[in-house]
């Protein structure tokens, strides 16, 4: 169990194209998922993606069994091993609209300092299995089908300033929020 070091937005591996996890419940992935939660709890993060830390799985984790002192105003989201993941964006019934998206502030370890708008599907529906091999099925909404969309898109080789559309509305974080501890990155 380590803290690894986080790779930084130019490094090029994480630009690549994550492979799939083919061996549940051993000892080496239960170890790279133990350094995972110890460098996103030690980084404060709200999610973590196996290639930000140079591993190239389709491996992510995210949530907190505690109250994330950089997002004191977000709804908890369940700690979660997400492995193979596949993210359907769901209609939201309650307006008729299709694949709904919001635009909200975000964050990330692999580009510190820095926040953006950023466009997510409102709605969505993840599956994948979890360490053990056992399926994942959840339908989630706001923060949680935010940051599972985010850590997601770290196993396609995507940073979220790629999916920024205003960059007006993307800057340092002590520029954007100057006196606002909950801003920081993801």
């Amino acid at each position: 169990m380590a803290v690894r070091e986080i790779l930084k937005m130019g490094d090029p591996r994480l630009l690549r194209m994550a492979q799939p996890v083919t061996q549940f419940d051993s000892d080496t992935l239960h170890l790279l998922i133990s350094d995972m939660l110890d460098t996103m709890l030690a980084a404060e993060g709200a999610g973590l993606a196996a290639p930000q830390i140079g591993v190239d799985l389709q491996l992510v984790i995210f949530g907190s069994n505690a109250r994330n002192p950089r997002y004191p105003d977000a709804p908890r989201v369940p700690q979660t091993v997400l492995i193979n993941s596949v993210i359907t964006p769901l209609s939201d019934s309650e307006n008729n609209a299709t694949f709904a998206e919001v635009e909200d502030w975000e964050g990330c370890l692999s580009v510190p300092g820095l926040r953006g708008v950023v466009p997510r599907f409102a709605r969505i529906r993840y599956t994948g299995f979890d360490q053990f091999g056992d399926p994942i099925d959840r339908t989630v909404d706001g923060f949680h089908a935010r940051v599972v969309q985010h850590e997601c898109d770290h196993l396609v080789g995507k940073l979220y300033p790629m999916r920024v559309r205003d960059f007006t509305r993307f800057g340092f974080t002590d520029v954007l929020f100057a006196g606002n501890q909950a801003s920081s990155d993801d």
